[in-house]
């Protein structure tokens, strides 16, 4: 098969599949690995060999790994230091000498037994950065501890990989003082090399206007570094990541990040696919309880090992099993690891070959593992942490002022009332909003503004407005209809997230709605005409115009906003309306202009 084929084959079956996975709730990753599984030798047999496959597709594991390090500038990196040492080192040391110990008491040697422990308690890189990326979870604690975790697993990789050599007996002269001095002369170069060649090059080449060869230097740049550290028997990953640090701070950071993001997504799905090529599937089907057993404890004990380590840290226990979930599976650099050691005599290879399907089994149900903790198990810690609405105290029984709703939106609001020493009463349905807003020192109750007893207990019948500000637009819609219900005569002024959200609330009878992004739009409007070369009274007349015209549209279109034909029909012919206004009023100021150049001359 040629090179041009296999790529049209893998790139069709991706296009093919994982939307369709997509489409059942499956995660992008599962979509991959099943792609592979397909279209390995284990179904349909069409996309070559494997391994070559894998080794290829390392390189978008590298590029993870180098735009990763472009986020973290060398401070924010030595922020994390002792997540990176202490959670990463005791994951290492404690998962590894766990399994060290189970290869023991099943009678394997000590060697095969450290191998086999030290590879297992490694996780997958890839899977766990693309699963957080997609579920926007990076920057949460458990997604900063995890990449911490991930990291010190790359840097010990090196260490695990340079002792093989040495344990099978073979010829250790490459990995004496002298490679290790290498090592870290290479390091050094990489700090060095990154200031007085990298970044003046990159100058050199921003100055050529040639964007297409700022990503030939970023596709350089990464190539070349991995192909040095694979040469040395270093962690190809690690080296993109201390390259990517030492750019973080580079004005061309953006540049490379742009350049190399295609790449990236490309190569870590033809990973996956590889992934799920290699998976022996008719082992699973002949050792279906050894297999799937090994997979399910393996995720079982580092998942209860993870969420030790995060208590000891002190950690909350919410965050500790996002931690152990996150982390439970084995890693991409076990199957270098085993097939390393298979290769120096070190593992037997059928027992590589088993540790390589169950590691790969444990990757593929990572996404169900997510789900389970994301669908089963976080909605019971919110029944549970859930806790009784407040009662409203005396001394606000007769406020003025309602807020239902106490957001940025809410706290604005409050902030000028408070200014004029205007009594107000606040209602806030989320109870962390809450705690937070309570300590700078705002009188805030916990309750659901919908619920009618919350209401009575606020006094509204006292009250002379009601202001709802809430964020979610059902919970802002069932608030609106128990106060048009209850109360018919308070006054309520709404804020609406969008045109949609204005279009209930006045099928409701609320009069004074404020659009959430409208006031702000037209203010960055007016000052973009004004740049543009319109003068400022001009600018400010065509934002009045437009707004008053979009306001007379909502009223025109409040009648049919459910049906979107007519809603389409309505807002194109409003616009070409709006333009012969605009026509119109531009006749006019031209015309004024005019008669009043022509006063000037006979003047």
């Amino acid at each position: 098969m040629t090179l041009l084929t296999q790529t049209a084959l893998f790139l069709g079956a991706a296009l093919f599949i994982v939307p369709l996975c997509h489409r059942f709730g499956l995660a992008t990753v599962l979509g991959y690995l099943i792609t592979g599984i397909i279209i390995g030798p284990n179904l349909l047999n069409l996309a070559g060999n494997a391994e070559t496959v894998l080794h290829f597709a390392e390189f978008g594991v590298v590029m993870l790994l180098f735009l990763i390090g472009l986020e973290l500038e060398p401070s924010r990196l030595w922020v994390l230091r002792r997540s990176i040492f202490v959670l990463g080192g005791l994951q290492v040391v404690v998962t590894g000498s766990l399994f060290t110990g189970v290869g023991l008491l099943f009678g394997f040697g000590m060697t095969t037994s450290a191998i086999a422990g030290f590879g297992l308690a490694m996780s997958s890189t890839a899977f766990v950065m693309q699963l957080l990326a997609e579920k926007k979870q990076l920057a949460t604690r458990h997604g900063r501890e995890a990449f911490a975790i991930l990291l010190f697993q790359d840097m010990a990789v090196i260490p695990i990989l340079a002792v093989l050599p040495i344990l099978s007996g073979e010829s250790t002269q490459d990995y004496n003082l002298m490679y290790f001095a290498k090592v870290l002369g290479l390091f050094g170069l990489l700090i060095i090399g990154s200031r007085i060649v990298i970044r003046p090059a990159f100058r050199l080449i921003a100055a050529s206007k040639a964007n297409e060869l700022l990503t030939a230097a970023a596709l350089f740049i990464i190539i070349g570094i991995a192909v040095v550290m694979e040469k040395l028997g270093l962690s190809m990953a690690l080296g993109a990541f201390v390259t990517g640090v030492l750019l973080a701070d580079s004005p061309y950071r953006h540049e490379l990040e742009a350049n190399i993001q295609p790449f990236k997504g490309l190569l870590l799905g033809l990973f996956f696919m590889a992934v799920g090529m290699s998976t022996d599937m008719y082992r699973l089907i002949n050792e279906p309880l050894l297999i799937v057993g090994c997979a399910l404890a393996l995720m079982l004990i580092k998942f209860s090992i993870l969420v030790l380590i995060g208590k000891l840290v002190g950690n909350p226990w919410q965050v500790s099993i996002r931690l152990g979930v996150t982390l439970a599976q084995g890693g991409e650099f076990a199957f270098v690891l085993f097939s390393t050691a298979s290769s120096f005599h070190l593992l037997p290879s059928e027992l590589s070959d088993r540790l390589i399907l169950v590691v790969t089994l444990s990757m593929a149900l990572t996404p169900l593992t997510f789900w389970l903790l994301e669908k089963k198990i976080e909605p019971l810690w919110e029944k549970k942490d859930k806790r009784d609405y407040d009662e409203i105290g005396e001394e606000d029984h007769y406020n003025p002022v309602v807020i239902a709703g106490f957001g940025r939106f809410g706290q604005i609001i409050a902030r000028v009332l408070r200014m004029h020493k205007i009594r107000f009463t606040a209602i806030e349905g989320d109870a962390r909003q809450v705690d937070f807003v309570r300590r700078f020192g705002n009188n805030i109750y916990y309750g659901n503004p919908s619920h009618i007893e919350m209401l009575r207990a606020a006094h509204l019948d006292k009250a002379k407005v009601f202001i709802l500000a809430i964020d979610d637009v059902d919970d802002s819609i069932r608030t609106a209809i128990q106060v048009r219900h209850y109360y018919p005569h308070l006054p309520i002024l709404a804020r609406a997230r969008d045109r949609r959200h204005a279009y209930m609330l006045r099928d409701l009878g609320v009069k004074v709605i404020a659009r959430e992004m409208f006031p702000s739009s037209l203010e960055i409007a007016e000052k973009a005409l004004v740049e543009a070369g319109l003068s400022p009274e001009r600018a400010a007349q065509g934002v009045a115009t437009f707004r008053q015209y979009d306001e007379k549209l909502i009223v025109k279109q409040q009648a049919f906003y459910q049906d979107e034909a007519s809603l389409i029909a309505s807002t194109q012919q409003a616009m070409a309306e709006l333009e012969d206004l605009f026509e119109s009023d531009e006749r006019a100021a031209n015309k004024q202009q005019g008669l009043d150049a022509a006063e000037g001359d006979l003047s």
